[in-house]
């Protein structure tokens, strides 16, 4: 099963004043490193956007987390193709715009699930479904999605 995070699951788990939600996330995105993960373009540059413009992190350490990922894990970017879907995306199923580019990009790349907090919960649109990490009824879901070695 192939797993995607959003941006706002890696903000988490670099604010280490973010509480729970770090905790949380940090845990999440330790075991999405070792499952098979593939993080969109899109989320990490929103990330360093994110973490910088509020100042959670330098410029220095939110640059290395970039780069830890990007080592880590698959990385998908958009292409034509995609913008083409993330617009059909947002006409018809009314997604906010870079909702849409992230599901397109993150669809191409065959994920499966799309972890995040800002979706509709157990929503499926195509083949990806989102799922909201932090709610206790995905535990088990969450815990055979990013099982060591699903790659």
């Amino acid at each position: 099963m192939r797993v995607t995070l959003d941006s706002n699951l890696l903000v988490y788990a670099a604010d280490v004043d973010a509480g729970q939600r770090h905790r949380q996330s940090l845990g999440i995105v330790d075991r999405a490193v070792r499952a098979d993960c593939v993080l969109a373009l899109q989320c990490l540059a929103e990330f360093y956007y994110v973490t910088t413009r509020k100042e959670k992190l330098t410029l220095t350490q939110a640059a290395a987390f970039v780069a830890d990922w990007r080592d880590a894990v698959m990385v998908c970017g958009a292409t034509t193709e995609t913008l083409t879907d993330a617009v059909a995306a947002h006409r018809r199923h009314h997604l906010p715009f870079w909702d849409a580019m992230l599901w397109a990009a993150v669809q191409q790349a065959g994920c499966d699930l799309l972890l995040t907090e800002d979706f509709q919960d157990g929503r499926r649109l195509g083949a990806v479904t989102f799922v909201n990490p932090f709610d206790p009824a995905n535990a088990e879901l969450l815990d055979r999605a990013l099982a060591p070695g699903s790659i």
